[in-house]
């Protein structure tokens, strides 16, 4: 589950990290009163005016229509208003969230940080996440932080090093100080480093994050660390017990049928392709995507409605998908262990007349229990499904389907 900037300070405020000070704002006024309030607490004349969405490379991202940025800077309360008006309500594109952008409806005013004293301020780059192939939590940090991060990922891989943490242990001093050091930090900013580092893998542990980034971490010009923006990511297998953080969800910022998918208890994630697929289980389903590609069709979706499919799970699934403009044919594909096919084909029968008249081809493959049963069933309903047991002949009817 992925949370705003304005969201993941909260919780690192929360473990004591130290972060760029800011406040979350829905409207221009709120944002110069925002801007306000700031000035009266740090005395910052100068603030941040971002944009909150789930994606990353705001401050490059651009407002469709504008020259307008993710991120701009303003010099005065009236200029903050000013570009809080030219971001909120605009979409947002970025090179994370694809051509069609995302809607701007929060703005975060961060006080300014980058103020003159005995040194050069420095951008830092650093994220923790879980290294599924050593079982490890894994620090991956940077001397080169800042808005091209990836480039320097792609261009100057040796300016960027991993430290890999025991989840039984957590981390140990010498590996922060290990960290500090490789960042090149002395003196103040060394030690504030070393307590930085090790606040932040708490709080990432504690949160049930799969990933932390902070991009930049800064040294200022008086040698403190702060956290200046945060993408923070929390797992969603833990949030039953994070009832706190699960609050921070915005459904708005998620795929609409994705959504809906989530309130019927379905596994569904939206593809690009023009063939819907109904399965239970993520290991038939992906099969099933392999048959629908050798058929020369495209996926258009993962549906996966588990082990007890029914009439109410199937209609809720055959909603979802045939709210995608691009399905062309579904394939249902089921495989009757737990749930007997005959039942699944009764649910399909029953679903097809709930919804009314559907103009995509439907396929749907049984096997298992009462597997033939079920194939009866289908093809003495009068409706437009053809039915199949094999793989093969239901990759056969797809590409009929597909190709009328």
């Amino acid at each position: 589950m992925n949370i705003h900037e304005y969201q993941g300070k909260e919780i690192l405020k929360k473990y004591g990290v130290k972060i760029g000070e800011g406040i979350m704002a829905e409207t221009p006024e709120a944002a110069a009163e925002a801007a306000k309030k700031l000035g009266e607490m740090t005395g910052c004349k100068v603030w941040a005016v971002k944009a909150q969405i789930h994606a990353g490379g705001r401050g490059k991202g651009k407002i469709v229509g504008t020259e307008y940025r993710g991120v701009m800077i303003a010099k005065s309360l009236d200029e903050v208003k000013t570009k809080a008006s030219q971001i909120l309500g605009g979409t947002l594109v970025t090179i994370q969230t694809g051509p069609e952008g995302k809607k701007v409806n929060k703005i975060y005013v961060g006080a300014d940080v980058y103020y003159p004293g005995a040194s050069q301020p420095k951008e830092l780059y650093m994220s923790i996440l879980l290294d599924r192939a050593t079982g490890h939590d894994v620090i991956i940090a940077s001397t080169e932080g800042g808005m091209d991060i990836e480039e320097v990922a792609h261009s100057t891989p040796d300016k960027i090093f991993k430290e890999w943490i025991d989840p039984r242990v957590g981390i140990q001093g010498f590996q922060a100080r290990k960290i500090a050091f490789k960042l090149g930090l002395t003196g103040a900013a060394h030690k504030d480093m070393v307590v930085f580092v090790t606040k932040l893998y708490k709080a990432y542990k504690e949160s049930d994050a799969s990933m932390f980034e902070i991009n930049p971490v800064l040294k200022t010009s008086d040698d403190q660390i702060l956290a200046v923006d945060a993408k923070v990511s929390l797992d969603d297998n833990a949030m039953y017990r994070q009832p706190d953080l699960y609050a921070y969800r915005d459904v708005t910022e998620e795929d609409p049928l994705e959504v809906e998918a989530g309130e019927s208890n379905l596994n569904y994630v939206k593809l690009d392709g023009n063939v819907g697929c109904m399965v239970n289980g993520a290991g038939l389903a992906m099969a099933t995507m392999d048959v629908i590609k050798i058929s020369g069709g495209e996926p258009a979706n993962f549906l996966d409605v588990g082990g007890g499919a029914n009439a109410k799970t199937v209609e809720a699934g055959f909603r979802i998908i045939l709210k995608d403009p691009n399905v062309k044919a579904i394939l249902i594909n089921i495989f009757g262990g737990i749930v007997r096919c005959d039942r699944v084909a009764n649910g399909v029968v029953e679903a097809y007349k709930a919804i009314g008249d559907i103009k995509v081809p439907i396929i749907v493959r049984l096997q298992g229990t009462n597997a033939e049963e079920g194939a009866k069933i289908i093809n003495d309903s009068g409706l437009k499904v053809k039915s199949a047991v094999v793989l093969k002949d239901a990759a056969r009817l797809v590409k009929e389907a597909i190709e009328k």
